[in-house]
C-alpha cells in the first residue's frame, strides 16, 4: 500500500474509534463478583475532547519556555519528522525520530529497556523491577535509576523505555509482570517515581510504560496471536470499572506524572475496546487533564492503529514510525503533513505534541548532558550499515564504549538486598562457609550452555535464570552463577563442594544427595514478552509450577538429605505448598531475578556477608485459584475482540485473599531475617488542614507556535534527496491534496469527533489540578510513629509497613499504603515515622468523578507483614 492508501485506512479506523463512545465513567457496574463490576463484558470508553495542551505547570515551566521557543523556529515538515519515527531498523537505536539539520538538532534515540540498555555492548544487566520491588527501599531504587541513566546516557539514548507499572501484576502468571514491580499500587508507585528521579536526574528521560491495563501478553497484537494460531480479528480488550481504574490501575501512573516523567508509553490492548493509542478517555481525560501530565505519550512499538484520530486522542509520538516492521507506510509521516495542510489535524495540536517531546528533553537536560549516539541495535561489529534494513550508509557504527563505571558492585548490593528469606528452621541460615561437604543441585545453579546471551532476548530455558525474556531485558557482560559463587566461597576454605545439574540425572542426584551435610538447591520459573515462545509459554507462564521438573528435584534431595536450603529464582509467585512444610526443607530463599551478579548476590545471603530484610512484594498462594483473578488464554468473542474482563475490582492479590479468607503460604510484605525485632508505642498525630475541593476554572487557549506555508510545492519531495529505503520521510509525493491522499473527500470533517479541533479554553477537571491530581490529595492529615527494636543478636534492618482500613464492604480489608527501611543495630531501637495523606484515606466516587473520605472508621496499622500487624489505632477523621 501507499501512504495515500494508508490514510484512508486510518480514517476508517477513526470512524471504529470513534464509534466507540460510551459512558465508561458513571456507570457502575453491579456483579455477584465484585458489587459495581456488572456489565464490563463490551464495555466501552467515552469520547474526550480535545486533547490537553501543555503549560508548563508542576515544575515545568523553564523546560516549556525553551521547549516552546524551540517549537517556533520549525517548520511543518520539522515538526512533522519529530512526531514520527523512522521506522524499524531505520537507525541506530530501536526507536529513532528525524532530525532537525537546519538548527543542528540530530532527532532522538529510544532504547530500551526498564533494567539496562537492550541490544548494546559494555552495558550492565541490573536486577529486575519486581526483583528489587523486595528491597522496600527508596533510595536503592533510586540508585538502580541514576546508575541505568548513566549508562543510557553514555551511549547516546535520550529516551529510556523504562520504568514499568503496566502490568502492575492483576495476574501471578502475567508474563511481564517482572518487568514492573508489584500487584500493590502503592508499593509499585513509590517505587517507579523514585527510579524516574534517578534517571532523570542522570540527564535522560524516563518512559513509564504500559499505559493501561496491559495485563497479559496473550492476544495482545492480532498478527502475533495469528502466528500462534488463534483466529482473532482484534486485540484483547482490558474491562474495568471505573473504581478499579482509579483506586488501583492509574494509583502508580499517578505517581510517576507527580515524579516528572518525561514520556509515557501507551499499550497495544484496547480498554473497554478503545484501542490503548486512540484511547481519547484514558489519555485525553485521565492522563493530561486529571493527572495533569506534561510530557509526551508515545505508543508501543505497532500499537498504533489509525492516523488522525491517534493524534486528536493524546497520542504525541508514532514508534516505530511504520505501521507494521519495514512495510514502507506510516499512519503519520507524510499524512500527518497532509492532515495538517487540509485543516484535519490543528496546527496547535501538531505544536503541542512537538513541545511536550522537547519539553521533555529540556526537563532532564538534555541540551547539556547529551553525547552522540555511539552504538547500534543490530549488530555489535564496529563498521557496518547505519540503515539496518536498507543496508544502506556503510561506517562506523559501534564505538564498544564501556559505560558500566563501577555499578556492578551495586547490582550485587541491590540483589542481596531484595533477597527473601521465607523459611529458616533453626538458624539454618546464614551458613558459616565451614560445611564439611555441600552439594549444588538444580539447573538453575550453574550457567547456560549457550552463554549468558546466547538466546536472543534470553528467550530461552536453560542455566540460572537472572531476568526474563523479551524487549525488557538486557545483554550480560557476564552472569555469576550460583554454583560458581559457592565453588569460589567453599573451596578457599578447604571445604569439599560438589553438584548435580541435571534436574532429571535421578541416580546421580540421590548418590550425592546422601553424602552431602548441607544441601543447596536452585529451581526457577520463568516468563517474558509475548512475542518468544519458551516450552509453550507465550510470553505468559502457563502455570505457577516450578520449571524444568523443580518440585520432583526438591523431593529427591530432600528424601535423601535433611538439611536441603531452596533457592528460588522466579518472574513471579510459584505454588511451594506441596514441599515447603517438608521438615527436610531447613531453608527458602527467594532471589528473584538478580542480574548479572546473581551468584555472589546470594552467596552474600547464604552465608552472611548480608542480613536478609527483604519483603515478599507478592503474595504467595497454595493454589492458583486463590489469587481471584487469572488471565484469558482462549480467545471468547469469536473473531472479534477477546474480552477480558476484571471482574474482582480491586481485589487481587493480597487483597483477594484477605476478602476470601484464604491463607497464604507465604503473605505479601513477609520476610524473615537472622535477627529479630519488636513493635511498640504506636502514636497519631492529627494536622490541621483544611476542606478537599474541587479543581475549578479554565484553561487558557491552546497556543499556535509560528505558521507554516500553506504551498503545498513546499512539502513535496527534494531533488537533491538521497532516499533510503524504508525510511519514514514528511515529504508528499503529489501538489494535490487530493492526490497525495488519495481521496476524494481529503479535506471531510465527518469523521472528526465534537470538539477535537477546539483550541479555546476548556473547563480545568475536579480531581485534577496539579501533577498527580487534585493538589489537596497530598496533604498530610496524619503522622503516625512507633518503635522498633532488634532483639536479636545481629544487626540488620527491617522494614516496618502501614496499613489502612477505609472501612465499607467494597474496600479491602487493609491496604498498603507506607513503609520506611530501616537499619538497626542489635540492642537498639529505631522511629518509624509515617505520614498519611488525604489520597491515603480516599475512595473514588464515580458519580462526582471526585476523591472522598467516606464515614466508614478508619484504622491504622503497623507491622512486619500484612498479615501480622501488632499495632493498631483509630484515626479521627
Amino acid at each position: 500500500m501507499g501512504y495515500s492508501t494508508w490514510l484512508l485506512f486510518a480514517i476508517a479506523q477513526a470512524l471504529a474509534t470513534v464509534a466507540l463512545a460510551q459512558t465508561f465513567p458513571n456507570t457502575t457496574y453491579p456483579n455477584a463478583t465484585v458489587p459495581g463490576n456488572e456489565g464490563l463484558n463490551n464495555a466501552y470508553s467515552p469520547p474526550k475532547y480535545p486533547s490537553p495542551w501543555m503549560d508548563g505547570s508542576g515544575g515545568w515551566d523553564q523546560a516549556y519556555v525553551k521547549a516552546q521557543a524551540f517549537v517556533r523556529q520549525l517548520t511543518l515538515l520539522e515538526k512533522v519528522n519529530l512526531t514520527t519515527g523512522v521506522g524499524w531498523e531505520g537507525g541506530p537505536c530501536v526507536g529513532n525520530v528525524g532530525s532537525v539539520p537546519r538548527l543542528g538538532f540530530e532527532g532522538l534515540c529510544m532504547q530500551d529497556s526498564p533494567l539496562g540498555i537492550r541490544f548494546a555492548d559494555f552495558v550492565s544487566a541490573f536486577p529486575a523491577g519486581g526483583t528489587v520491588a523486595a528491597a522496600w527501599d527508596r533510595g536503592l531504587w533510586y540508585e538502580r535509576g541514576y546508575q541505568m541513566g548513566m549508562e543510557f546516557r553514555g551511549k547516546g539514548v535520550d529516551v529510556q523505555l523504562g520504568p514499568v507499572v503496566g502490568p502492575l501484576g492483576r495476574s501471578p502468571a502475567g508474563g511481564r509482570n517482572w518487568e514492573g514491580y508489584s500487584p500493590d499500587p502503592v508499593l509499585s508507585g513509590i517505587a517507579v517515581a523514585e527510579t524516574i528521579k534517578g534517571i532523570q536526574a542522570a540527564g535522560v528521560v524516563a518512559t513509564t510504560k504500559h499505559y493501561i491495563m496491559n495485563e497479559q501478553e496473550h492476544f495482545r497484537q492480532v498478527g502475533e496471536s495469528v502466528g500462534y494460531g488463534f483466529n482473532i480479528t482484534e486485540t484483547l480488550s482490558s474491562n474495568v470499572a471505573d473504581k478499579a481504574m482509579h483506586e488501583l490501575y492509574l494509583w502508580p501512573f499517578a505517581d510517576a506524572v507527580r515524579a516528572g516523567t518525561g514520556a509515557i508509553m501507551c499499550s497495544y490492548q484496547q480498554i473497554n475496546n478503545s484501542y490503548g493509542c486512540a484511547n481519547s478517555y484514558t489519555l485525553n481525560y485521565l492522563l493530561k487533564g486529571e493527572l495533569g501530565f506534561q510530557g509526551f505519550v508515545m505508543s508501543d512499538w505497532q500499537a498504533q492503529h489509525a492516523g488522525v484520530s491517534t493524534a486528536l486522542a493524546g497520542m504525541d509520538m508514532a514508534m516505530p514510525g511504520d505501521v507494521l516492521f519495514n512495510t514502507y507506510t506510516s499512519y503519520w509521516g507524510p499524512n500527518m503533513t497532509v492532515a495538517v495542510l487540509n485543516g484535519t489535524l490543528p496546527e496547535w495540536r501538531l505544536d503541542d505534541m512537538v513541545t511536550r517531546i522537547m519539553a521533555a528533553f529540556y526537563l532532564v537536560g538534555r541540551d547539556t548532558a547529551r553525547v552522540p549516539v555511539n552504538f547500534n541495535s543490530w549488530s555489535t561489529d564496529t563498521f557496518g550499515y547505519q540503515n539496518a534494513y536498507a543496508r544502506q550508509n556503510y561506517g562506523l557504527i559501534n564505538q564498544h564504549v564501556d559505560v558500566r563505571g563501577e555499578h556492578t558492585r551495586s547490582i550485587r548490593t541491590a540483589a542481596a538486598r531484595s533477597t527473601v528469606l521465607l523459611k529458616n528452621v533453626g538458624s539454618t541460615l546464614p551458613l558459616s562457609g565451614m560445611e564439611k561437604f555441600t552439594g549444588i543441585f538444580g539447573e538453575d545453579a550453574e550457567d547456560s550452555k549457550y552463554g549468558p546471551n546466547g538466546c536472543p532476548d534470553h528467550g530461552c530455558s536453560n542455566g540460572t535464570v537472572a531476568m526474563g525474556w523479551g524487549s525488557g531485558t538486557s545483554s550480560f557482560p557476564f552472569l555469576v552463577s550460583p554454583l560458581t559463587a559457592i565453588q569460589n566461597e567453599l573451596v578457599q576454605n578447604g571445604r569439599v563442594v560438589q553438584s548435580v545439574t541435571d534436574n532429571y540425572a535421578y541416580n546421580y542426584i540421590a548418590a550425592l544427595g546422601r553424602q552431602v551435610d548441607t544441601a543447596i538447591v536452585f529451581v526457577n520459573s520463568d516468563s517474558g514478552e509475548g512475542f518468544i515462545n519458551v516450552d509453550g509459554n507465550i510470553g505468559d507462564r502457563n502455570n505457577l509450577t516450578l520449571w524444568n521438573n523443580g518440585e520432583t528435584l526438591i523431593q529427591n534431595v530432600t528424601a535423601v538429605c535433611n538439611n536441603t536450603i531452596v533457592v528460588i529464582h522466579s518472574t513471579g509467585p510459584v505454588t511451594i505448598g506441596s514441599w515447603n512444610e517438608n521438615p527436610n526443607v531447613t531453608a527458602i530463599l527467594w532471589a528473584g531475578l538478580p542480574g548479572e551478579q546473581s551468584g555472589n548476590s546470594i552467596a552474600d545471603v547464604l552465608y552472611g556477608r548480608v542480613n536478609p530484610a527483604g519483603k515478599l512484594p507478592f503474595t504467595l498462594g497454595r493454589d492458583r485459584a486463590d489469587y481471584g483473578s487469572d488471565l484469558l488464554y482462549e480467545p471468547n468473542n469469536g473473531e472479534n475482540a477477546p474480552q477480558d474482563n476484571f471482574e474482582e475490582g480491586v481485589f487481587i492479590d493480597y487483597r483477594a485473599f484477605d476478602r476470601a479468607g484464604i491463607k497464604p503460604v507465604y503473605e505479601f510484605g513477609y520476610g524473615l531475617s537472622y535477627t529479630t525485632y519488636n513493635y511498640s508505642d504506636i502514636q497519631v498525630q492529627k494536622h490541621s488542614v483544611g476542606e478537599y475541593t474541587p479543581t475549578t476554572g479554565q484553561t487558557g487557549s491552546a497556543p499556535v507556535l509560528g505558521n507554516y506555508s500553506t504551498d503545498v510545492n513546499d512539502y513535496q519531495w527534494p531533488a537533491n534527496l538521497t532516499y533510503v529505503t524504508s525510511y519514514i520521510y514528511p515529504y508528499l509525493n503529489s501538489t494535490d491534496l487530493a492526490t497525495a491522499s488519495n481521496s476524494s473527500d481529503y479535506g471531510s470533517e465527518d469523521f472528526l469527533p465534537p470538539g477535537a479541533r477546539d483550541s479555546s479554553p476548556q473547563p480545568r477537571i475536579a480531581a485534577g489540578g496539579g501533577p498527580g491530581g487534585n493538589p489537596l490529595l497530598y496533604d498530610v492529615m496524619f503522622t503516625v510513629t512507633c518503635t522498633v527494636t532488634n532483639t536479636g543478636d545481629r544487626d540488620g534492618e527491617e522494614i516496618p509497613q502501614l496499613y489502612l482500613s477505609l472501612g465499607g464492604e467494597d474496600n479491602p480489608k487493609v491496604v498498603l499504603r507506607t513503609f520506611a527501611r530501616l537499619s538497626i543495630n542489635k540492642g537498639m531501637s529505631a522511629t518509624f515515622v509515617a505520614d498519611v495523606t488525604r489520597r491515603d484515606l480516599s475512595n473514588w466516587d464515580t458519580t462526582t468523578q471526585n476523591w472522598y473520605i467516606s464515614e466508614h472508621p478508619k484504622t491504622v496499622y503497623v507491622g512486619p507483614t500484612s498479615r501480622n500487624l501488632p499495632l493498631s489505632a483509630p484515626l479521627d477523621i
